[in-house]
C-alpha cells in the first residue's frame, strides 16, 4: 500500500528567507535531500543520536543543541542479570562550543562534529562524528560514575543504496521537525570500560541514527519504537513513531528490507502498558495490516528530570518485536527476536 504522502527526490531548503517553513520542503524522501536552514533562537532544536546494539550489549551517543543549553550523552547498557548501565552526560550552557549542521553529521559532503575536551575529565564528555570512507566513525570517552574511563571506537558502514526515511513534520508555519532515521546499519569497533573490552561486530552488530532539526512547541509527546538486524532471511529495519504526528498529515513509520525503504503513511495503533514498564507492547496498522507487531522489553531505561526549563519523563524499553510486516511489493516478512526499543516520552523544553 503506497503512502499518500508527497515524496521528494530533490534537494531542498527547509526553512525560507524568514525562518518559517518552505511548503515544498513537507514530505519525506529515501535519502536525506534537506538542508536545515533553521534561524532564530529559543525554540530551535538540533540533535543526533547513534545507537548502536549487539545480542549483549549497546553504546548509545547523543550530541545535541536545545538553544538554551546542549546535552550530550553516552550510555552503555550490557544486557542480563548483573550487566553493566551507566550514562555520562555533560550539560553545556547556551549550547557554547557545540555546532550541528544543517545536513547529517559526519555525512559525505557534510561537518564533522567534534564536542567536548579531547581528555575530558569530571563530568565531561568527548564525542566524535567524523566521515570516514564508506561509514561514519563513532568516538566517545568520559569517565564512568565509578571514575573508570571509558573510550568508544566504532566505524557504522554505508551499504551503497541503503535507504533511509527522512520525513518533515508541520505542526504549523512556525513549529516543525525535520527528521531522518536511518536503521540496519553494519557496524564494529570496541568500547573499552577500565580493562575490559567488548567487541562490536561480526553479523549481529547494526546501529541506527535519529538526526533531528526543527522548531519545537514548549510540550510534545511522543512514542519511538526502532529495531534492525536479521529476519527471515532478509535483513530488516523497523522505524515507528507515534502520537506527535497525529494530525500533520505526516508519519515518520517505515521499513527497511535489504536496503529497500516502505513508506507506510498510516498512523500506527500503539499499545502499551504505563503501569507496567516490562508488559508487552503491540503495534499495527489499522487499516493496511502491513504492520503487526508485538514488542516484549527486557529492560527499561527511565530518565525523569525536571530542571526548570527542561522537565523529560522518558521511559526507553529495550527488546525484541516479534510478528510480521509486509513490504509495498507484498512480501510477507515474519519478525522473530528482531532487538530494538519501543519508548515513551513527555518532554517540556
Amino acid at each position: 500500500m503506497a503512502t499518500h504522502e508527497h515524496e521528494i527526490t530533490e534537494p531542498v531548503d527547509l526553512c525560507l528567507s524568514d525562518g518559517s517553513l518552505n511548503p515544498a520542503a513537507v514530505g519525506w524522501s529515501r535519502k536525506p535531500l534537506h538542508r536545515a536552514n533553521l534561524r532564530g533562537w529559543g525554540r530551535t532544536k538540533r540533535w543526533e543520536y547513534w545507537c548502536v546494539t549487539t545480542p549483549t550489549h549497546l553504546v548509545a551517543l547523543t550530541v545535541s543543541d536545545l538553544d538554551f543549553l546542549a546535552l550530550n550523552t553516552v550510555y552503555v547498557l550490557e544486557f542480563g542479570p548483573g550487566g553493566r548501565e551507566f550514562e555520562c552526560s555533560s550539560i553545556v550552557p547556551a549550547g557554547r562550543g557545540v555546532h550541528l549542521p544543517d545536513t547529517v553529521a559526519g555525512a559525505p559532503g557534510s561537518e564533522d562534529v567534534v564536542v567536548g575536551p579531547a581528555r575530558p575529565t569530571g563530568g565531561k564528555v568527548r564525542i566524535e562524528i567524523r566521515d570516514e570512507n564508506a561509514g561514519t566513525r563513532l568516538r566517545a570517552r568520559c569517565l564512568t560514575p565509578e571514575r573508570l574511563p571509558l573510550e568508544v571506537g566504532l566505524l557504522v558502514s554505508r551499504p551503497e543504496g541503503h535507504e533511509s526515511l527522512s520525513v518533515v513534520v508541520p505542526w504549523s508555519e512556525q513549529r516543525f521537525q525535520y527528521t531522518s532515521k536511518h536503521t540496519a546499519l553494519p557496524a564494529s569497533g570496541r568500547v573499552r570500560i577500565g580493562n575490559d573490552l567488548l567487541t562490536f561486530g561480526g553479523d549481529d552488530t547494526w546501529a541506527v541514527l535519529d538526526h533531528g532539526r526543527g522548531r519545537w512547541p514548549r510540550t510534545v509527546d511522543w512514542s519511538w519504537g526502532a529495531a534492525s538486524g536479521r529476519a527471515d532471511g532478509h535483513t530488516v529495519g523497523l522505524q515507528f513513531g507515534g502520537r506527535w504526528t497525529e494530525g500533520t498529515g505526516s508519519t515518520e513509520n517505515g521499513l527497511c528490507v535489504d536496503g529497500r525503504l516502505t513508506k507506510i503513511g498510516e498512523e500506527l495503533d500503539w499499545q502499551w502498558s504505563v503501569s507496567d514498564p516490562l508488559a508487552p507492547w503491540t503495534l499495527r496498522t489499522p487499516s493496511s495490516g502491513q504492520v503487526d507487531l508485538t514488542f516484549t522489553p527486557f529492560h527499561n531505561r527511565a530518565v525523569h528530570t525536571d530542571v526548570g526549563l527542561i522537565a523529560n519523563r522518558t521511559d526507553q524499553r529495550f527488546g525484541h518485536y516479534n510478528g510480521r510486516i509486509r513490504t509495498d511489493d507484498g512480501a510477507e516478512i515474519a519478525v522473530e527476536q528482531l532487538l530494538g526499543w519501543a519508548e515513551d516520552v513527555r518532554m517540556r523544553w
